[in-house]
């Protein structure tokens, strides 16, 4: 494809994926776009999935990819309105019913302890959901207790002795504190700063994907292209939530800039390079095919980060 028409490709897919090539690629905020998503495509599609009694799924999470959980934070990365009301309905649901008592959301019951990679997605949709911040507080208070002694975040450290943070977990509660922020909350904001930093820190450290003992690749599965991403870590969702936050350019990103050039393609696009196997409410987009989103993505970050054989993404248009 020309580069023109990769924005052509791009407009023609959701309309979700729409509103944030305008938002993202070309500079233009369309209210209209974004209006739309909760009455066609994905967003409807979503949304119709919906139980009277405010869950998807069976419960809060369960099954898995088609639990309320997962579904929100799939509606919350379509960037569907955050005024959407039944939407709102159902994060209250869970806030009311699904803290544990670590005052972190629990997938596990009541009486267990909580998750942190929940935690750090649920933060993500409930702050771009607009709850109120008297309710998210005790999740912040859980999240913060949680800190390791290298700056980031480990699932496991609060049920088992861990000794090194997880880029997994790592990447979910950046999310969630870089939403939480974005949507002008307060409570414990300069703690949650100093955390943010820390926690960048721990992935640049990394070089989002090396060890930084023997630099060799920590997991190979964080150089597939996936979505949507789920829990997982990979390099194109630490890329695309630092251009979200507005993390400054390290030289660091370097080497995960590089695998992310050479993995488009002859047609200038991006693939899904692969799925999270698991029921799901309907196929957003096939493995081993072009991908809008990886694609969207991938030209934002470029973009953001003025990468030199990138540049016509600040003309094309």
């Amino acid at each position: 494809m020309k580069n023109n028409k990769i924005i052509k490709w791009l407009l023609e897919g959701d309309v979700s994926v729409q509103y944030q090539v305008h938002r993202d690629l070309l500079s233009k905020e369309r209210k209209d776009l974004q209006n739309r998503i909760s009455k066609e495509g994905f967003g409807a599609k979503f949304l119709s999935k919906r139980h009277e009694e405010g869950h998807w799924g069976k419960t809060f999470y369960q099954p898995k990819w088609t639990s309320s959980h997962y579904t929100l934070l799939d509606l919350r990365n379509l960037c569907i309105s955050p005024n959407n009301q039944l939407i709102k309905d159902s994060i209250e649901i869970i806030l009311q019913n699904e803290k544990a008592n670590d005052g972190g959301i629990s997938p596990f019951g009541l009486n267990q302890l909580s998750d942190l990679c929940v935690n750090g997605m649920f933060l993500n949709y409930a702050s771009y959901f607009k709850a109120n911040e008297y309710d998210l507080r005790s999740v912040i208070d859980c999240i913060l207790t949680q800190i390791m002694p290298d700056g980031g975040f480990n699932c496991r450290s609060n049920r088992f002795q861990t000794v090194h943070s997880s880029l997994h977990t790592t990447i979910s509660v950046l999310e969630g504190i870089a939403e939480y922020e974005i949507q002008g909350y307060t409570y414990r904001l300069g703690e949650l700063k100093q955390v943010k930093k820390s926690s960048t820190e721990f992935i640049l450290l990394h070089r989002l994907f090396l060890s930084d003992r023997t630099g060799e690749i920590i997991n190979k599965n964080f150089l597939k292209l996936t979505y949507p991403s789920r829990w997982r870590y990979n390099i194109l969702r630490a890329l695309d939530h630092f251009q979200h936050s507005k993390v400054q350019w390290d030289d660091r990103m370097n080497p995960a800039i590089q695998v992310l050039q050479k993995k488009r393609k002859k047609n200038s696009t991006w693939n899904v390079q692969s799925k999270h196997p698991g029921k799901v409410h309907f196929e957003m987009e096939k493995a081993g095919k072009p991908s809008r989103w990886n694609t969207l993505k991938a030209l934002r970050v470029l973009k953001y980060y003025k990468i030199e054989k990138y540049r016509w993404i600040l003309k094309v248009i």
